[in-house]
C-alpha cells in the first residue's frame, strides 16, 4: 500500500513542481500576467498559467500508470514487488481506461479554454456552455454517472451533470487568494483517497490512485503558490481541479455493499461543504444586489473573512481548517452504522457552516459600525460655533 501511495503521489508531485517552475519563466514572455485590480487582493503583477503544471502532473502520471498496468497485465508472471492485492485488479483498471482517457481529454479541453480565458478573456456564457457540453459528454458517452439509488437512470444522469458543472465553478470561484483553491483541492483529494483506499471493505485502487495523483499535482503547484505566490493557477487550473474531483467522486462509488450503509453517499457533500457554501453564498449575495452571478467581485468566503480583520494568510488557513473539519465528518460516516449517526454527523457539518455564516454577518456589521464611528463629523459653519 505504501509503495502504491508514494508512487502515485510523488510522481505527480515532481512533474507538477517542475512544470510549474517552467511556467513561471514562460508566462511573462507570453504576456500571461495577472495584474492588480479593484476586485483582486494581490498588489504585484504575478504570472498566470500555473494550472498547466497541475494538468501536466495529473495527465502524465495517469498516462504512465496506464502504460505500467498494460505492461504488467501482459506479463503472465507478475513481478515479486507487485503487491498480491493489486494483481487481480489489473484487468479491471484496463477496462476502465476508456473512462480515464475521456476524463483526461475533457480536463485538457477545459484547461485550454481556461488558459485562453486568462489570456484573452471569454464570456461566462461561452464558458458555461463548454462546461455543460463536456459534462453531458462525460455522463452520456463516458458512462460517468451516479445512480443515487433511483430506478430512473435520467435522474442520476441529470444530477451528475449538475454536480460536475457546480464543482467546476466552485473551485473557480475559490481561486481568489494564494493557496486557497489548490489547498482545498489537496485536502479534498486526500480525504477522498483515504476513503477509497482505507475506509471501504475493498480498496478502490483505480480511483484512489487517481486521487493521489491529483493530490500530488496540487502539492507540487503549492510549492510555487504558497503565500506570497510566485505564480497563479488561473482558470486552467481551478476548472481542471473541479472537473476531476467531480468525476472521481462519481467513479469512486462511495457506497459499499458489504457495509450496507447508504448514508455514506453524503461523504462527498461533507468533504466539499466549504466550496459548495462559498459558491452558494456568493451567488445569493450577487442576486440580492441585482448583479449577474458570474460577475467577479470580492464577496467570497475568504474576502468576507478579511473584512473581519483577518490577514489573507489567516483567512486561507481558516478556510483550510474548516474544510478539514467537514472532511473528518465525512470519514466518520463510515464509522456509524445507521441514519441516526449519519444525521448527527450531518448536523455537525451544518452547524459549523451556520457558525461561519453568523460570524461573517457579525463581522461585517461590526466593521461597518466602526467605520461609521471613526468618521469625523462635518465641521460646523463658522457662525454656528460658540
Amino acid at each position: 500500500m505504501l509503495i502504491f501511495v508514494l508512487a502515485c503521489f510523488l510522481t505527480a508531485f515532481v512533474i507538477s513542481a517542475g512544470a510549474t517552475a517552467l511556467m513561471r519563466v514562460i508566462a511573462p514572455k507570453l504576456g500571461l500576467i495577472d495584474r492588480p485590480a479593484a476586485r483582486k487582493v494581490h498588489t504585484t503583477p504575478t504570472p498566470l498559467g500555473g494550472g498547466v503544471g497541475i494538468v501536466c502532473g495529473f495527465v502524465v502520471t495517469m498516462s504512465l500508470a496506464t502504460l505500467a498496468v498494460w505492461l504488467l497485465a501482459r506479463d503472465t508472471t507478475p513481478p515479486e514487488w507487485l503487491p498480491k492485492s493489486l494483481q487481480p485488479h489489473l484487468a479491471g483498471v484496463l477496462q476502465r481506461a476508456p473512462q480515464l482517457w475521456g476524463l483526461l481529454v475533457a480536463g485538457v479541453v477545459l484547461a485550454v479554454m481556461g488558459l485562453w480565458d486568462d489570456f484573452r478573456g471569454l464570456s461566462w456564457k461561452a464558458r458555461l456552455a463548454v462546461q455543460f457540453g463536456l459534462a453531458i459528454a462525460l455522463v452520456f458517452a463516458g458512462g460517468i454517472q451516479a445512480t443515487v439509488f433511483v430506478s430512473q437512470p435520467w435522474v442520476g444522469q441529470l444530477l451528475t451533470v449538475l454536480w460536475i458543472v457546480v464543482l467546476i465553478n466552485s473551485f473557480n470561484f475559490l481561486d481568489n487568494m494564494d493557496a486557497l483553491s489548490s489547498g482545498i483541492g489537496l485536502i479534498a483529494s486526500l480525504m477522498f483517497a483515504t476513503v477509497m483506499l482505507g475506509m471501504v471493505s475493498e480498496p478502490r485502487w483505480f480511483v484512489g490512485g487517481a486521487l493521489l495523483a491529483l493530490a500530488g499535482s496540487l502539492a507540487g503547484f503549492l510549492c510555487h503558490n504558497w503565500p506570497p505566490a510566485q505564480i497563479f493557477m488561473g482558470d486552467a487550473g481551478s476548472t481542471f481541479i473541479g472537473l476531476n474531483l467531480a468525476c472521481l467522486t462519481v467513479l469512486g462509488t462511495f457506497y459499499d455493499e458489504k457495509l450496507g450503509s447508504q448514508h455514506v453517499m453524503l461523504a462527498p457533500l461533507c468533504v466539499l461543504a466549504i466550496p459548495l457554501y462559498d459558491i452558494t453564498s456568493v451567488i445569493l449575495i450577487r442576486l440580492r444586489e441585482g448583479r449577474s452571478p458570474f460577475q467577479p467581485d470580492k464577496k467570497h468566503f475568504s474576502h468576507r473573512l478579511t473584512e473581519m480583520g483577518m490577514t489573507k494568510r489567516n483567512a486561507v488557513l481558516v478556510v483550510h481548517l474548516t474544510t478539514i473539519t467537514t472532511g473528518l465528518g465525512a470519514l466518520l460516516l463510515y464509522r456509524v452504522s445507521d441514519w441516526i449517526g449519519a444525521a448527527i454527523v450531518t448536523a455537525l457539518v451544518l452547524c459549523l457552516l451556520a457558525v461561519v455564516a453568523i460570524l461573517e454577518t457579525v463581522g461585517r456589521s461590526s466593521s461597518n459600525g466602526e467605520t461609521a464611528i471613526k468618521t469625523p463629523p462635518a465641521p460646523l459653519p463658522q457662525d454656528a460655533k460658540t
